[in-house]
């Protein structure tokens, strides 16, 4: 008998958009029904080899944000992610060929959170509610920073690409 166990902090952000803390060995087997074309991770951190092993495994393309830029590994992990960093991750959320598409990070908490916080915004989302679903996957955690990312985060830095997610469509 199988097990299928979600990652810590594991969430839909949108029809093949996920989210979650680094998924370990026991995540796997559900990580497999999701057939992911895309893993966006942003901990600074390089991931774990046995997670690195079922990327190639799963034939998924792995783009590791968090500390493979000059801006990010330079950061403290408490510091919240570069602007440089979200565009970057959203360029990749925006282009449909990446789909399915999962958001990763340390604990899923708080760099993945800013990522989504600012899709949020590009879809038009009111600010109580961005920082709702924030909180609920930070839980005691939240970083105020992150918040204030969001808050001030500048939608129109974003090119919205000709052909887009189909769940982006409708709030455009």
């Amino acid at each position: 008998m199988s097990y299928f166990i979600p990652p810590v902090n594991y969430g839909m952000i949108e029809e093949d958009l996920y989210r979650s803390g680094q998924p370990n060995e026991l995540n796997f087997p559900f990580l497999e029904r999701l057939n992911l074309r895309t893993i966006i991770y942003l901990a600074l951190e390089e991931p774990n080899p046995q997670f690195q092993s079922f990327v190639e495994e799963q034939e998924i393309q792995l783009v590791f944000l968090g500390g493979n830029t000059r801006m990010e590994s330079r950061r403290k992990a408490w510091e919240p992610l570069s602007e440089e960093t979200v565009l970057a991750a959203l360029d990749i959320i925006l282009d449909r060929s990446n789909y399915p598409l999962y958001i990763t990070c340390h604990l899923g908490r708080d760099r993945t959170g800013a990522v989504v916080g600012c899709l949020r915004k590009i879809q038009g989302w009111h600010l109580s509610s961005i920082f709702e679903e924030y909180r609920r996957f930070a839980g005691s955690k939240v970083r105020l920073q992150n918040e204030q990312f969001i808050e001030l985060f500048d939608t129109d830095l974003v090119t919205i690409p000709v052909n887009p997610p189909s769940w982006l469509r409708k709030h455009l």
